[in-house]
């Protein structure tokens, strides 16, 4: 067995883990009795390897067992930490104890809404999200005092599964709120480092990208592209909102996995077609990919996406599906040993996951069935993060096949022309007028698309989705994928 097959179990065994303890909450004793089964059956493995050694394949497999199930108590663990780490969070005990005063720090780009907006405030290391009107405006790094009264969030938001925002801000380390208190701009005390600096000018760099896009174009075009581009869907009208979730084209007005992923893929295969190897186009292609999410901010969201969608062009590069699964699988632990709570909290991070997914076992079947890139690319993702998505949000969109075979194509061409638009618009408004004109006639293809299939029977609405059905639809996924593989390819392992 190869080392990174073995790294491939003791991942998966991790990932097992986090599951277990989320779902199950597994008591003490257990988790010794499991820690003194891994460390006996280890033990045991290693003095009866020095025996004869045609019985040494089988013990090797023991082994194997006993360090993941090692690898299982670790990932239950790490949870448990992570699970520690909010019961004795020092500002959430000050939830709902009536009025406080609190100064912090801006720590994030604000999340301006149509009418208020977000901050996410650093109180002495605890996370603080203060929602305040829009105006006054605050940028990343104010130093601001705030007083009102602490709560523990258990609302809904757009962009969190019904009855879930407050696992939906426990994942980012927020177990606090405070909802429309006095807010006090306080004299600015900077203390820089490296990062900080780099990215409040990214943020100016974006802010005069937002304000160059407002400037040239007017909604909802102009929502359309800042989304896109920018990642910024807060101040998007309602109306609009619900036309992309009927319509199945929320995801390309956001900084998501199945959004960078299908991006990745449109550029690998224009890079191809331009005569560039496929090496070369992997290199050019992660960078686009660097750059596009150091652009929308460097959220955590967007960077998640921007891993997923690194992963997917490596495993095109490897050329393999069981290397493309370890590298992925491999990717999932780190980034769920650094916040266990991602994996059932985080819609974002299941739907990434599962976009790249598709694309390494599902769209080289796709492709040579239906011989073009950009739909096998957009079925594959879409099949795979359906059944989730079905079972956060409940919602069926019957004409989502049709609408991103429509809209997919030029989105590309769409984030060409409006970056070159308001980069250039930002420096001259004649400069940005040589680029306005095209991708005007994009935007308003893509909003008559959203207009003519955003009809109230192209969505159906299932409430309270039962977790047997997200079983069985994957289960099903899995034998079709088997039998496509059966069929058009010879077995990989």
């Amino acid at each position: 067995m190869t080392p990174s097959k073995i790294l491939f179990y003791f991942c998966i065994s991790f990932i097992v883990g986090i599951f277990l303890e989320s779902v199950i909450k597994i008591p003490q004793v257990f988790l010794w009795a499991f820690l003194l089964s891994a460390v006996l059956i280890i033990c045991l493995s290693l003095t009866a390897l020095r025996g004869p050694s045609s019985k040494n394949r089988g013990r090797a497999s023991i082994l194997l067992l006993g360090f993941c199930l090692l690898f299982l108590i670790i990932g239950i663990l790490r949870t448990q930490i992570s699970e520690f780490n909010i019961t004795s969070d020092k500002l959430s005990k000050l939830n709902n104890k009536g009025k406080i005063s609190l100064t912090g720090t801006i720590s994030a780009e604000p999340d301006v809404r149509d009418t208020y907006q977000k901050l996410k405030v650093d109180i002495d290391g605890s996370a603080l999200l203060v929602t305040t009107s829009k105006y006054p405006e605050y940028k990343y790094l104010d130093k601001i005092k705030v007083t009102g009264k602490l709560e523990t969030s258990g609302e809904t938001e757009d962009g969190a599964p019904s009855g879930s925002y407050k696992k939906y801000l426990m994942k980012d380390g927020i177990y606090s709120v405070m909802n429309f208190p006095e807010v006090e701009l306080l004299p600015q005390e900077h203390k820089y480092n490296v990062f900080s600096f780099l990215y409040e000018k990214i943020l100016f760099f974006k802010q005069g990208l937002r304000e160059s896009i407002r400037h040239n174009f007017l909604p909802p075009q102009s929502f359309i592209l800042e989304g896109t581009i920018l990642g910024d869907n807060g101040v998007m009208s309602n109306d609009l909102k619900n036309k992309l979730n009927i319509t199945g084209l929320r995801h390309v007005i956001a900084v998501s996995g199945t959004h960078v992923v299908i991006l990745s893929s449109i550029i690998m295969s224009l890079l191809l077609a331009m005569g560039f190897w496929r090496g070369q186009a992997f290199y050019i292609a992660i960078i686009f990919i660097c750059f596009y999410i150091i652009l929308t901010g460097l959220s955590a969201s967007g960077v998640r996406a921007g891993i997923m969608g690194g992963l997917y062009l490596l495993a095109q590069k490897l050329g393999r599906q069981s290397s493309g699964l370890r590298v992925l699988a491999m990717a999932c632990a780190v980034m769920l040993f650094i916040n266990p709570l991602l994996l059932l909290y985080d819609v974002g991070f299941q739907l990434s996951f599962l976009a790249v997914m598709g694309l390494i076992y599902l769209e080289p079947f796709l492709k040579k069935i239906m011989k073009i890139s950009i739909i096998s690319t957009t079925f594959a993702a879409q099949i795979f993060t359906l059944p989730i998505m079905v079972y956060n949000f409940g919602n069926i969109s019957f004409v989502s096949p049709i609408t991103n075979l429509l809209v997919l194509p030029v989105v590309y061409w769409l984030m060409i022309f409006g970056f070159l638009s308001s980069l250039l618009g930002a420096v001259s408004q004649f400069l940005g007028w040589i680029f306005f004109i095209p991708c005007w006639f994009l935007l308003t293809y893509f909003i008559k698309i959203i207009d003519f299939f955003s009809q109230p029977w192209a969505l159906k609405t299932i409430k309270n989705v039962h977790w047997i059905w997200l079983f069985v639809s994957y289960l099903l996924i899995g034998f079709s994928v088997r039998f496509l593989n059966k069929k058009y390819s010879q077995p990989q392992y």
